[in-house]
């Protein structure tokens, strides 16, 4: 008979680490699947669904990311204040001028597993827009 080990929930062995990626001339969808996979914690040997083994993901430079074809011109985001006629539209060009996180938050959001625990990833992601994080102190990884 095998044995698998299966983790408890209260675990005290769950090790986070910080990961650091710059947003500079990279493309929205390929960022994205990146950061998604380094907050869910599927490039782990010891990845549970059940359990967030994920690790923190600074995003910096989002200023900065970029997208293929028309998409500039012709993405679309939709957001409804619940009233009648209260939908707003804005371009890609829009939302990167005046919010360019959102871009990468909206994207990453939709490719984590909806829930408590999509929840709980989400949390573990910090965005911003220039080159300068207040998260020296836990000594972050650069990915390229």
């Amino acid at each position: 008979m095998i044995n698998t080990f299966l983790p408890i929930k209260t675990s005290n062995n769950i090790y986070k680490k910080w990961y650091l990626i710059d947003a500079k001339e990279q493309k929205l969808g390929r960022l994205s699947t990146k950061i998604s996979l380094l907050l869910t914690g599927k490039h782990k040997s010891d990845y549970t669904p059940s359990l967030n083994k994920g690790d923190y993901v600074i995003v910096i430079n989002a200023k900065e990311i970029q997208v293929t074809g028309k998409k500039e011109k012709q993405k679309l985001y939709r957001s409804h204040s619940g009233r009648p006629g209260g939908m707003k539209i804005k371009t890609f060009t829009e939302v990167k001028n005046y919010f360019p996180e959102k871009l990468i938050e909206k994207s990453v959001k939709g490719m984590l597993p909806k829930g408590i625990l999509g929840r709980q990833f989400y949390t573990q992601l910090k965005i911003y827009s220039d080159n300068t994080h207040p998260h020296i102190a836990q000594n972050p990884i650069s990915i390229e």
